[in-house]
């Protein structure tokens, strides 16, 4: 995706991913009825780069499908040899992306990074995850309804802080699938638009480090 010229313009399109047309996600209310692996407690991801390592804290009390969607990308090796493929610091610093599947092929032109989703392998299809939201005051998640009240956004379990990990996506709330940003410095204009589901707790000086072009060479999970 191209990288906007001003931060005017991203605060009116926050972090948006062409990715290729697909089948609106399942209607879920839960781990109950969802399709792709749940994760419950926390989880520690680490990931090594080509400018070092950093560790993530997945959490799946706050966000359990998107972080159970991460983990199982990352336990089949999905980001290992993957590009961030998208880094914005200027004119302020804004969100380092990678995770786009087929950027782990280096002959697909750099223009055509930022379109890729997981393929499920057992049945040719895409796999998409929906929005997934949670407040303190309520027990389960919200699911594929993006969130604007202020009241409300004050009540989130997960917000974009610096060092928040979080799923990119099409304007589709439901549409997250395999690639994710870290930010790189508050963000709360994308609070209740993008599903955050853990932060870096270790190494944030790497992703601060970390270029346009630069790869996972592997990701792993610890706990």
């Amino acid at each position: 995706m191209r990288q906007f010229r001003s931060w005017l313009l991203l605060l009116v399109v926050p972090l948006l991913v062409s990715c290729s047309p697909s089948p609106r996600a399942s209607v879920v209310t839960g781990c109950a009825d969802a399709q792709a692996a749940c994760l419950q407690g926390l989880a520690t991801v680490i990931v090594q780069t080509s400018q070092g390592e950093f560790t993530i804290e997945v959490n799946g009390d706050a966000a359990p499908l998107t972080s159970g969607n991460f983990v199982d990308l990352v336990q089949r090796g999905i980001y290992d040899g993957t590009m961030f493929h998208r880094v914005v610091r200027e004119p302020v610093p804004f969100v380092v992306q990678g995770g786009d599947p087929q950027s782990s092929d280096r002959s697909v032109p750099l223009g055509q990074l930022g379109t890729g989703n997981f393929v499920d392998p057992t049945n040719g299809q895409a796999r998409m995850i929906p929005l997934e939201i949670k407040f303190r005051s309520e027990q389960q998640p919200r699911y594929s309804r993006v969130i604007t009240n202020p009241a409300e956004l004050d009540d989130l379990v997960l917000r974009h802080d610096r060092g928040a990990v979080a799923m990119a996506r099409s304007p589709s709330p439901d549409s997250a699938s395999a690639q994710f940003y870290v930010a790189l410095r508050p963000l709360p204009e994308l609070d209740g638009r993008y599903a955050v589901f853990g932060r870096v707790v270790n190494g944030m000086e790497v992703v601060d480090a970390i270029q346009q072009g630069d790869r996972i060479i592997k990701a792993e999970v610890k706990q």
